[in-house]
């Protein structure tokens, strides 16, 4: 009953405070909170069988584990996003998955296969499902990595490209909204955000708003985890799934950083000190995944295009719980760069302890590493003191 008076409060309140807007209320134990949603993620999930191969998955378990991105999305977005699937009876496709498989590289994947796939699943779906309901589809492979090829990867916007003429259309002349991510039956939590994710943040600009985080040179030389894939993560490392999907298999994937958070328009402005480098200034961060924290991020301007941001990751919540370490994240940041290719990135941390591979020691913190510089723009990042888990830094000119 008391569940039931509260739902009702939010959505009387919700008419007047947010008129037109979704409400998504989770009413799932009676000890968690009525979160209302303002960005509703409403995916159809098309499931794909091939000639002669046995899913090895249930419809239950695919659900399960799309309600696990919804769990993750309403930490990560503080309550403001959630993400509603339905699933579709199995559909057959015409070929076997031999003749759909890619390559795990990205650089080498045969573009006309996956093309092929996407067509062939949404012509088959689109005879029974409107589209337009939803906001974004996805193909959920009764097939492993190693028959297919990849875990997972992003159709559109990805491998077939981010301009408009890339959207996609049935055969009856459905168009399909959003993008189309495609996972086969091994996809981890990780790799379902981060697929997702590429969809959720669209194109703008021509770019991507949220593209892969690791650097894709690198990762056509190490594709996989067991021919080096670590390599490649030299921008962010373990500290956003962007970069690594997930830490390993057999654990939840890290939060997401405050740069992912932005981008995705989770982090609210009033939550991000914007502090000028020329006056020397000591701002209290809290924890990034605490949304209690009254500052949960720190701009600090360098040009008109790049700047810092600054958090404070700690091991708590469901997910950061999993993070290679505690403490500041330092993040050098460029919006004119698109996507991570040779060596370039539109974000990168500075690693406090580089000795350590994958960037697992990036944290700044007290008392051996205190303090981030940068002389080339004359710039001081210091720890001052840690109250709990929150962090005092001061922001100045180098002296």
């Amino acid at each position: 009953m008391n569940r039931l008076f509260r739902a009702m409060k939010i959505l009387l309140l919700s008419a007047v405070v947010f008129p037109g807007v979704p409400l998504y209320s989770d009413l799932l134990s009676a000890d968690e909170p009525v979160v209302l949603t303002r960005d509703l993620k409403k995916g159809l999930v098309i499931l794909v069988k091939f000639p002669g191969l046995d899913p090895g998955i249930t419809r239950e378990e695919i659900a399960r584990r799309f309600r696990r991105l919804d769990r993750y999305v309403k930490e990560m977005s503080y309550g403001k996003a959630a993400v509603e699937t339905d699933l579709t009876e199995w559909y057959g496709m015409p070929l076997p998955v031999g003749k759909y498989a890619i390559s795990p590289s990205n650089l080498k994947v045969d573009k006309s296969r996956v093309s092929r796939l996407i067509q062939d699943a949404i012509d088959a779906a689109g005879r029974d499902h409107d589209f337009s309901r939803y906001t974004f589809v996805v193909l959920f492979l009764g097939a492993r990595f190693r028959e297919y090829g990849m875990i997972g990867l992003c159709g559109y916007p990805g491998m077939l490209g981010w301009s408009r003429s890339a959207m996609l259309k049935t055969n009856g002349g459905q168009p399909v909204p959003g993008g189309v991510p495609i996972f086969t039956s091994q996809a981890h939590l990780g790799t379902l955000f981060h697929d997702c994710a590429h969809v959720w943040g669209g194109v703008r600009d021509g770019k991507r708003v949220l593209p892969c985080l690791y650097d894709h040179d690198l990762q056509e030389k190490y594709p996989t985890r067991d021919r080096g894939w670590e390599k490649a993560l030299i921008n962010m490392g373990y500290w956003d799934p962007m970069s690594c999907h997930m830490i390993s298999f057999d654990v939840p994937p890290p939060g997401i950083s405050s740069w992912t958070r932005i981008r995705l328009g989770w982090l609210a402005p009033e939550k991000i000190a914007v502090v000028n480098p020329d006056v020397t200034t000591e701002v209290v961060l809290g924890p990034l995944g605490e949304t209690s924290s009254e500052v949960l991020a720190l701009k600090i301007p360098l040009t008109e295009h790049t700047y810092y941001l600054v958090e404070n990751r700690r091991k708590t919540g469901s997910f950061d719980s999993v993070l290679p370490g505690e403490g500041i994240l330092v993040m050098y940041c460029d919006d004119r760069i698109a996507e991570c290719r040779n060596g370039k990135a539109p974000v990168k941390l500075r690693n406090a302890e580089p000795r350590m591979p994958g960037l697992r020691g990036a944290a700044f913190r007290l008392p051996d590493r205190p303090t981030f510089t940068d002389r080339e723009n004359g710039i001081e990042i210091r720890l001052v003191e840690e109250t709990g888990s929150s962090c005092k830094v001061r922001v100045g000119r180098i002296r």
